[in-house]
């Protein structure tokens, strides 16, 4: 069985989607919080409070009834479901995400550019873009969101919670799609830096090509054989004893690629937990982020047709 359980406003994967506009959702934003909704699938469940009790083992029947006794649990058309309401496949709930408790994170992002279609960011290290798992009010989204008091906010491209460094937000809804094609069609120059071990015998500038598939578990990637759908430049910046830094180019952009690319070659990027083994999860031990910083972005604006170029402040 599938189900399609999201944030109103950004899809599962991080990508911005078509959104939804705030001003039609049938939940109104509250405290930089946009509900959640999920669609229904075909299935027997005698009412709606069964399946939402079995989709979400973690919160308990009674959490359920509450929400709906507040009014918090609604359709589309923002019609109150109560712990009654019968189970309609294809139709749509919306609800809030709650979390018991939320570790603060102690790094700050920094706005660094905004007009009346776009918010640049320079975002810290293990500061997730957008609410998910264990993240909600501690996402690079909600905050600005309570900042800015943007509601339409929506991130344009995606960045791991691991790395620090540029990325771009749309304000404007009507234009989004036009910055979104940008990244899609590969018209957006960025540039990353990295720490990683240094490798003499190396010659650089060089390429690193490979086809890159989704690995085990489902969070990594790997390389496997076959035609290449990814590939990066790479750079030596800076000799530094036993680690060098590096800038790195990717001219596709396929999930983890720097890190898959940099370990690939030998030269795993410092602190990284994925690649090329998975270590221990460091839960929110905050003293060794990944050496890896989305350095700048740069390209044509769509709409005034302008240069642009932002560059994180950020060093690593």
């Amino acid at each position: 069985m599938t189900y399609i359980i999201r944030p109103a406003t950004v899809s599962d994967a991080g990508h911005a989607s078509t959104p939804l506009s705030t001003r039609s959702l049938p939940l109104p934003v509250v405290d930089g919080v946009a509900p959640s909704y999920v669609w229904l699938p075909a299935g027997d469940w005698p009412d709606l409070l069964t399946f939402l009790i079995q989709r979400f083992p973690a919160i308990s029947g009674i959490t359920w009834v509450a929400r709906m006794d507040k009014g918090e649990v609604v359709d589309a058309n923002g019609i109150r479901l109560t712990s009654a309401a019968p189970y309609r496949h294809g139709g749509r709930i919306y609800y809030y995400r709650e979390l018991d408790a939320e570790t603060p994170i102690p790094f700050e992002e920094v706005i660094l550019y905004q007009d009346e279609r776009l918010l640049v960011v320079d975002k810290p290290h293990f500061l997730p873009v957008i609410p998910a798992g264990r993240f909600l009010h501690e996402t690079l989204l909600v905050r600005l969101k309570k900042k800015t008091g943007l509601s339409e906010l929506s991130p344009i491209h995606r960045l791991d919670r691991e790395t620090a460094g540029v990325i771009i937000f749309s304000r404007d809804i009507a234009s989004r799609g036009a910055y979104q094609s940008l990244f899609q069609h590969r018209k957006v120059d960025k540039v990353y830096e990295a720490v990683a071990p240094s490798m003499p015998q190396l010659v650089f500038p060089l390429i690193h090509q490979s086809r890159m598939v989704e690995g085990t578990p489902f969070f990594r990637m790997e390389e496997v054989s076959g035609e290449p759908n990814s590939e990066t430049q790479i750079d030596l910046i800076e000799h530094r004893q036993e680690n060098s830094l590096y800038r790195l180019h990717p001219l596709t952009g396929k999930k983890h690629q720097l890190r898959v690319h940099m370990a690939a070659l030998g030269m795993p990027i410092v602190n990284d937990v994925f690649y090329p083994d998975i270590n221990d999860c460091k839960g929110d031990d905050w003293s060794s982020p990944l050496k890896l910083l989305a350095k700048s972005i740069a390209f044509e604006d769509p709409i005034s047709g302008q240069r642009l170029h932002f560059e994180s402040n950020r060093t690593i």
